[in-house]
């Protein structure tokens, strides 16, 4: 590297031009023209101006600024900051030199993280306050970080956090949460540390700025799940989890946090109880630690956790944050809920009911108790129970094989929202001849079929509702509803046995009506529609949908079909967003609206494009600002910038504005004030670091691949959050289903609307036999 003799600046400074070795003929870098100036600060105050290479690395800079200051010490032992305190790497010296940005010549990282592991010892409330600021800042670099696992820091760190309280505590955990974005260094925390942090958690007496980083803490260690190791994500949940290496983080997970939980008493009624804070940092992350809690629940724990969840009312406190029209930031986790309970409810809609379960048999036992009947023999002298109730056989496991436990939590709470109503209900129908009779309990199982069809339960982790569901939150009640609907159908119509299938239609019609629009229908209409429609009305509406639609779909068959096109074409659409994401897209570079109006950065953009892609691993976003499109070549060469993907926390929409003048060819972009949202914006945000990258689309195609794609990129799976994504898998699913139908239809294939299984085998002396026969005329 050379450099140009000392001069004395008109700010009474020195200049220096670090250029690369032998490039003193160069004359972009001789002149300046193009280089830009940057301010260095030294740590005596010392003040030189130097034109830096940006092709550079910064270990040659630092090495050339010592020798130019005649600085005796190594240059190892130094590193150049920004004015923000943060470090200049070499991934973002050039942004830091084009942007003229002031830098500052202070001690190394290695130097620092030996100073401050010294100083956590130091029991000093204001020392250790100010080390402990320091350190969060720090923490997040890996040079520090290294150096500070290596000098046993994270030793020094637990026992602070052990004994700290107030805003030495809350910078601590901070401290602590930072160093846990890394992928390594933190296998060593015990049961002790993560039973401290619930312990701390779960205190009424916490302040917000402690519980935050607290539930951050919580909500890592549950993703640090042996079945969360990086590598091919499987579709199979059953298996036995890996076992993490020596040194992985990926030792924790569910298991160990939910057991350290149960030890303090409260501690998940007090992680609700936040969803109603008045702080929406706090809200956002107690809805994060539910999500995650609710993805990583392990098969052993699973029912008492979900249990848990809703004794504590958590979907009702849910519903209670949609219609607050909370910030933006918390769209994506009430969006992450929603998905989270399709897969609840799916996994208990086939979970079979099973009578030596002891609270499968108390509901059981709970339902025929509040009928007020008693068992009968019928014709055949056999005890008559179930089928009093309106099931079709004694066989209780094959009667809710369609809807598992599902099916009867949802009987169960239809009984108990008006015992009085069910018994005179059940004891009416006993009154009729058989013929007339309404199945009650067939008829509660058909409408857990009706709703799981229009919400589409299809399969696990599969949800393409891009809008709040607060009545589909509130299953249960639905449910309530629909089945007193379908009684008054019954009844008002004079049905018979043999009309079961026509009052289902009617039924399937009216769900489609009460619950359209259910982000911005209020519940008392849905009532409405259900408790006071009339049947001619309801019939005749029914009738004209019927000329437009085919009775084929309705079939259990057809729709067990669907359900499979739905999940693959889900699968489809999700490799397509992403592929999208490692081709790349340019954007306009946004300005958050909470910019000042007189900002230089809403009077003159100099860079007002961006390009982004994803990498191959999928684990860094890699970007370049400039001021003109140009041609971007494959790969990442061209993108000096990278935000990590683990870092992105939501995906937040019509967040930001586009700046003024920027040329809007091929733009759909609207002519509006600089501070007006566009539709097309989007911002990643961080957990705890805020906006990561403010963009906008150049179109609604653009915008539906990116904001999709990085919700689907998780490995749980995330949500659709465009109309055009679930459209496209909604589309998929029905051309899919239509071609297959085809092929029965064409062949004029009868398709019944249920199979009846045989009796089972008595014996297993029995096997398959390899004949295939010839069914050719």
């Amino acid at each position: 590297m050379a450099s140009l003799p000392r001069q004395t600046s008109s700010s009474g400074g020195s200049r220096y031009n670090a250029t690369s070795s032998g490039s003193a003929t160069n004359s972009a870098s001789k002149s300046g023209a193009l280089v830009p100036t940057n301010t260095v600060t030294t740590k005596d105050g010392t003040t030189v101006r130097a034109r830096i290479d940006p092709t550079l690395a910064v270990d040659d800079v630092i090495r050339q600024l010592c020798m130019n200051l005649k600085i005796q010490e190594p240059p190892v032992l130094y590193a150049l900051r920004d004015e923000a305190g943060e470090l200049v790497t070499d991934d973002n010296l050039r942004k830091k030199i084009k942007g003229k940005v002031n830098l500052k010549l202070v001690s190394a990282p290695i130097i620092e993280a030996a100073e401050i592991v010294d100083k956590l010892s130091i029991r000093d409330d204001r020392t250790l306050r100010m080390t402990l600021f320091s350190l969060q800042k720090f923490i997040r670099e890996e040079q520090f970080a290294n150096e500070f696992l290596q000098r046993d820091g994270l030793k020094e760190l637990i026992d602070v956090i052990s004994v700290s309280h107030g805003n030495t505590l809350a910078y601590a955990l901070t401290a602590m949460q930072n160093l846990m974005e890394l992928d390594y260094g933190w296998s060593t925390l015990d049961h002790a540390f993560i039973g401290k942090v619930v312990e701390i958690l779960s205190s009424s007496q916490s302040l917000i700025n402690v519980c935050r980083p607290a539930t951050a803490i919580l909500k890592k260690l549950v993703e640090a799940d042996p079945r969360s190791i990086p590598g091919p994500v499987t579709a199979s949940s059953s298996r036995a989890p890996p076992t993490a290496p020596p040194g992985s983080i990926y030792r924790y997970g569910f298991d160990v946090v939910f057991e350290q939980m149960g030890k303090e008493h409260g501690m998940l009624e007090t992680v609700v109880s936040r969803l109603g804070s008045a702080d929406s940092g706090m809200v956002m992350y107690s809805m994060m630690l539910i999500n995650s809690l609710l993805a990583h629940a392990t098969d052993s724990r699973w029912e008492e956790f979900i249990s848990d969840l809703e004794r504590l009312s958590v979907r009702k406190a849910v519903v209670r944050l949609m219609s607050r029209h909370v910030i933006e930031d918390l769209s994506s986790s009430i969006l992450d809920f929603q998905a989270n309970m399709v897969r609840v409810m799916f996994r208990k809609k086939t979970t079979p009911v099973d009578l030596e379960n002891a609270t499968h048999n108390a509901a059981l036992r709970y339902i025929w108790a509040t009928s007020k009947l008693d068992e009968i023999l019928d014709e055949e002298g056999e005890v008559m129970q179930w089928r009093l109730l309106g099931f079709e056989s004694e066989d209780l496991a094959q009667e809710f094989s369609d809807v598992g436990v599902l099916g009867l939590d949802c009987l169960r709470n239809f009984v108990s929202t008006d015992t009085d109503f069910f018994a005179k209900v059940i004891l009416e129908q006993i009154s009729r001849p058989l013929e007339r009779r309404c199945p009650v309990a067939k008829v509660s199982n058909e409408v857990v079929e009706l709703l799981s069809e229009h919400w589409s339960i299809f399969a696990p982790g599969y949800s393409t509702s891009t809008t709040f569901q607060p009545f589909f939150l509130t299953f249960h009640r639905v449910h309530a509803l629909a089945t007193q609907f379908f009684l008054r159908m019954w009844n008002e119509s004079g049905a018979a046995v043999d009309d079961f299938p026509r009052v289902v239609a009617l039924a399937r019609s009216q769900v489609k009506v009460a619950l359209r629009e259910e982000n911005i229908r209020p519940w008392h209409e849905v009532e409405h529609d259900f408790l006071d429609s009339e049947y001619r009305a309801v019939r005749d509406r029914q009738m004209k949908e019927l000329e437009l639609e085919d009775d084929l779909l309705s079939k259990v068959p057809v729709r067990n079909l669907r359900a499979k096109l739905y999940k693959e074409s889900y699968e489809f659409v999700r490799q397509q967003r992403i592929q999208c994401l490692m081709q790349g897209a340019w954007f306009v570079t946004a300005i958050p609206l909470n910019t000042p109006v007189k900002s230089d950065a809403i009077r003159r953009p100099t860079r007002p494009w961006r390009f982004m892609r994803l990498d191959n691993g999928q684990r860094y976003l890699h970007y370049v600002d400039s001021a003109v499109k140009f041609p971007v070549r494959s790969g990442t060469e061209d993108l000096p910038e990278r935000i990590d993907v683990s870092l992105i926390s939501e995906i937040a929409t019509n967040t930001c504005a586009p700046p003024p003048n920027v040329l809007r060819e091929h733009m759909d972009l609207p002519p509006t004030s600089p501070l007006a949202p566009s539709n097309l914006s989007f911002s990643l945000l961080s957990a705890h670091e805020g906006s990561l990258a403010d963009q906008i689309a150049p179109d609604q195609t653009r915008f539906a691949d990116w904001t999709d794609g990085l919700n689907m990129l998780r490995r749980d799976g995330g949500h659709v959050a465009t109309t055009e994504t679930a459209g496209f898998v909604e589309a998929l699913t029905e051309i899919g289903l239509k071609i297959k139908l085809l092929d029965l239809s064409g062949e004029k294939v009868d398709i019944p609307s249920g199979l009846l299984a045989g009796p089972p085998p008595t014996n297993t002396d029995f096997f398959f036999s390899d004949l295939t026969y010839n069914t050719a005329v």
